[in-house]
């Protein structure tokens, strides 16, 4: 049989039970307000030195309000959502979106039905209303990313050693990105099956590329003309909505794609290869046997195209998608927008890999309430940060510019373009904090506190690794944590921010663990969380990835309170099927539904000995998009 390989969004390095959380007294004692050693009393909390808590934010104070009964963890096939609330299917891989689709029929997917067909893996769900500009909670546009593929799940005898030009085809064209109108109508919601909206992007679509890494020598791939284009879009993890309507959608592990990196020799490009991983080898899906651009020894600057955050108009089908280069080149998991004060419009994201770093951009021209259409460039120009997280509770977000500090021709870098194309390197330079895989990084609309997601790290702390540090405060951290930010001022285009650790995450029973302070015996076990959303009184949602490994039971979908009484109160709200990860959390503006993304189900199985053939009866499992709503039509969170 031929080796499996693991999903490559998840921790690779093998976990180990001993010694993980054992230097957590000693980094987190700092770290901890004196509100939540109170709430905490004697134990692990109780530490002889506790910086004091800051003052309070200034925005709105969190409402509480959580009434579900929380579920138990399970290892199933089936979805699992508390008494009174029901989930419906609503997209499944290979859904018919476009006109002209044909049904969907596993045995006989080529490139071209699939282009029109809803694509694979789906991980971001963003909920844009219709009309534009509206607040409507029953008829929208769903926009869905689609990450990566499984092709031993997809395709019958699956081998890369036999890899065809149609099942390259047909993952080239299942990944990327789709725009499908849906409806609700008596309480359940459908598609438009020909949508005047409707659209795919895939592996293949056409893009412009703009912003300081347009026309860099780096960029000028085979018909790229100069490096002004781009064609294809793909390992788009989390994304964001912008509040001018359109959607942003992170590339992460884009390198996966790719294949014979030892092919090229020069310097430059074997250093970039190598930090950002691009295979040196064969890549595992076999696209460069039959496409030459994903050969780097035909093509070689080819992966420079991948690696950024897209723009994406779901309400124009006819807008040419953007490659916004400004916004920096690294392996972005989430891309949210926030406007500030003086209309300042910041985009957070983070680098999901192992000691990687966290970014923002704040863009040089204020956001533009009038004029839709005004604000489609606004990210061309800003400044690009990363975090740097102290010991006493404070940050900076470092700077980086050209010309500014190391990131200078004596260091490699000529122009901004070297900056953003090599955004690793420069916050290497730069002594940003090596986290653990930072992934969704959300502001919560009540309070303003801006909260980061670090699924795991099994490898801080082995040999020639990092060690735990304050803001990454156990060793071979299988669990993760969520970092609570707060920006100066409650302005997030300041340069500081204090921060905080909200949850680190595992068994209640593990003594590394910390729930904000709240009593650990009436909390819900979470591990690995992954992408993250807020419901309209603040409270945080939290999908997770990994769980099955490291705590043994599916992923799922938790709720904790952010403030109140109840601050760390972790219930688990969903539980999903055995293989499969949950993503892309999305409630509707009124909160009556919950959208969320079930990713590789069966995943570590086959096509032809699936262990779910979830959400049908028989044949491959299928990732779907799925609604949770209360079974009286009231708000999910009330």
């Amino acid at each position: 049989m031929e080796p499996k390989i693991e999903h490559y969004d998840r921790d690779p390095v093998i976990r180990s039970e001993e010694g993980a959380g054992s230097l957590f007294g000693d980094v987190v004692e700092n770290r901890l307000s004196r509100r939540d050693v109170m709430k905490a009393g004697l134990g692990v909390l109780a530490f002889s030195t506790i910086r004091c808590a800051k003052p309070e934010s200034t925005a709105e104070p969190v409402k509480t309000v959580l009434s579900f009964e929380p579920i138990k963890g399970q290892t199933g096939n089936e979805v699992i959502v508390p008494e009174g609330f029901q989930h419906d299917v609503l997209l499944k891989w290979g859904d018919p979106t476009l006109p002209g689709a044909p049904e969907f029929d596993a045995t006989a997917t080529t490139g071209a039905s699939q282009a029109t067909q809803f694509g694979y893996n789906c991980d971001f769900v963003g909920f844009l209303p219709l009309p534009v500009g509206s607040d409507s909670s029953n008829h929208g546009l769903l926009g869905v990313n689609h990450e990566y593929i499984n092709p031993e799940l997809m395709f019958s005898n699956w081998s890369r050693k036999t890899v065809t030009q149609n099942q390259v085809d047909v993952m080239i064209a299942a990944v990327g990105f789709s725009v499908t109108e849906i409806e609700r109508k008596g309480g359940t919601w459908t598609y438009a099956r020909d949508g005047a909206f409707n659209q795919r992007v895939t592996g293949s679509s056409e893009f412009e590329i703009t912003g300081p890494a347009k026309g860099h020598p780096l960029m000028d791939a085979k018909n790229s003309e100069g490096g002004t284009k781009a064609y294809g879009t793909f390992a788009n993890c989390s994304a964001g909505k912008t509040p001018w309507g359109t959607v942003l959608s992170g590339e992460e592990n884009f390198q996966s794609m790719f294949g014979n990196g030892m092919a090229v020799q020069d310097e430059e490009r074997r250093a970039n290869y190598s930090r950002y991983g691009v295979m040196d080898n064969a890549s595992y899906y076999g696209w460069e046997d039959y496409e030459d651009r994903f050969d780097c020894g035909k093509d070689p600057n080819q992966p420079f195209h991948f690696g950024w955050v897209i723009e994406v108009d779901p309400y124009d089908p006819g807008y040419t998608p953007r490659k916004r280069t400004a916004l920096g080149r690294i392996r972005h998991e989430a891309a949210t927008t926030f406007v500030s004060k003086g209309d300042r419009v910041v985009m957070y994201s983070g680098d999901d890999a192992l000691f990687e770093y966290i970014y923002k951009f704040v863009a040089a021209k204020p956001f533009n309430h009038n004029d839709r259409k005004a604000n489609r460039d606004i990210l061309d120009e800003g400044v690009l940060y990363a975090a740097k997280f102290n010991a006493d509770g404070t940050g900076t977000w470092l700077r980086l510019v050209h010309g500014e500090g190391p990131l200078t021709a004596e260091n490699g870098f000529n122009n901004q373009g070297d900056v953003v194309i090599n955004a690793r390197t420069a916050g290497d330079l730069l002594g940003a904090t090596k986290m653990d895989r930072p992934e969704d990084i959300e502001v919560n609309p009540v309070n303003k506190k801006v909260y980061v997601a670090c699924t795991n790290n099994s490898a801080r702390g082995l040999e020639g690794n990092p060690g735990a540090d304050d803001a990454n405060p156990r060793e071979e951290n299988r669990h993760g944590h969520i970092v609570e930010m707060t920006e100066t001022d409650d302005d997030h285009a300041a340069e500081t921010f204090d921060w905080e650790l909200f949850l680190v995450c595992g068994e209640p029973e593990d003594e590394s663990t910390h729930f904000a302070g709240y009593p650990k015996d009436e909390v819900t076990a979470i591990s690995c969380p992954d992408n993250l959303a807020f419901d309209h009184h603040g409270n945080l949602w939290i999908a997770t990835d990994g769980q099955d490994k490291s705590i043994g039971i599916n992923d799922g979908m938790f709720a904790v309170p952010v403030a109140g009484k109840e601050r760390g109160k972790v219930r688990q709200f969903m539980s999903t099927v055995t293989g499969s990860e949950v993503a892309g959390p999305e409630f509707t503006p009124d909160n009556t539904t919950l959208f969320l993304a079930i990713q590789h189900p069966g995943e570590k199985s086959t096509y032809d000995e699936p262990s779910t053939s979830w959400p049908g009866e028989s044949g491959p499992p299928r990732p779907s998009v799925i609604a949770i709503t209360a079974k009286d039509g009231s708000a999910i969170s009330d």
